[in-house]
């Protein structure tokens, strides 16, 4: 068939078979919460309590389903990786060892390359739990623990394709993942530790240290030179501002580039004032150890927003911290 003979009728059809898919798959999956039992907390005391790695079998679509599962457990902190069993046979068992806990997850249980790594897993030593459609399978007979999976039918038209089956799956071993990481305490901070890429992991784990300017970067002014010298520090730093100091380097206010050029509109010869008399005294600041998302939060509080925040260390400036740089690091 082609786009143009598809027609009002096909579209109507389309749309009650993805109705039927998205029930069959809904039912399946709360029909799940009638079936848990004393096998699944069995299972989340085993994976909490491996002091190896979880290795996650699969044939086919439960591989693929294995695959996403590993993933999702490595995440959440435990310890995952994806065992190919066609593999396994030809060497890749040498993954497993006898502190690890094998996943495997088959819908008929009865799958051949499932079937020939089962030997080898039970004479490494290696605990197994089965995810399985048929729980009196080959499979769930040699599992330590079973999970059943069974399911009425497949949402397939042809009942053939792997499709509610798969979702149970998926379904199952995100709870099983979820409930390990719960009885964790594993914690937003913990998850970022594993996403630092990610943005919740930019936001929990960049210091102010991380993002600020420093050195050269940072333009520092003594309180009794002339307006015109500030200016020429912030150019020469490339900043936004100039942090005013004492004698012995203790911060007493800021010059932004905005009150250069508000003390030159109201005033053409203000270049030649103190910098003392232009800084706004008594900034808001942050120390080099906080979090990123702290500085933000001061930069955007009242009275008003802020785009240049000193950082501060034994009441000293350390570093400038510049909203456009928590822009560029991914913060806001």
């Amino acid at each position: 068939m082609t786009p143009q003979d598809f027609t009002e009728q096909d579209k109507q059809r389309a749309f009650a078979r993805a109705i039927a898919t998205l029930q069959a798959e809904g039912e399946a999956v709360l029909a799940m919460c009638g079936r848990l039992n004393s096998s699944f907390a069995l299972a989340v005391e085993a994976v909490l309590g491996c002091s190896g790695r979880l290795v996650i079998t699969g044939m086919g679509k439960s591989g693929a389903i294995g695959r996403k599962l590993a993933g999702t457990f490595a995440s959440t902190g435990t310890p995952s990786l994806f065992l190919h069993p066609a593999e396994g046979i030809h060497g890749d068992l040498g993954m497993v060892t006898s502190a690890d806990i094998v996943l495997a997850i088959s819908n008929s249980g009865e799958s051949e390359e499932i079937a020939h790594i089962l030997p080898a897993i039970g004479r490494i030593g290696a605990k197994l739990i089965a995810m399985v459609g048929r729980p009196s399978s080959s499979l769930g007979g040699c599992a330590d623990i079973v999970l059943d999976t069974s399911v009425e039918r497949e949402a397939c038209p042809l009942g053939l394709a792997p499709t509610t089956s798969t979702t149970v799956q998926l379904a199952l071993g995100d709870a099983l993942a979820l409930a390990v990481m719960e009885a964790r305490r594993f914690s937003h901070e913990d998850y970022a530790l594993y996403h630092p890429g990610g943005a919740l992991g930019r936001k929990l784990l960049l210091r102010v240290s991380d993002v600020m300017r420093s050195g050269d970067e940072v333009a520092v002014v003594q309180s009794d030179v002339a307006l015109r010298d500030v200016l020429f520090a912030i150019t020469r730093a490339g900043a936004g501002a100039a942090c005013v100091v004492d004698g012995k380097g203790l911060l007493l206010g800021i010059i932004t580039d905005g009150d250069v050029r508000r003390a030159l509109l109201n005033d053409e010869k203000a270049l030649s004032r103190l910098a003392s008399q232009v800084m706004s005294a008594n900034p808001r600041t942050i120390s080099p150890d906080r979090l990123a998302t702290e500085g933000l939060r001061k930069m955007e509080g009242p009275p008003r927003q802020i785009g240049e925040m000193p950082v501060m260390l034994d009441g000293k400036p350390v570093g400038m911290l510049m909203l456009k740089d928590l822009v560029a690091a991914g913060i806001v």
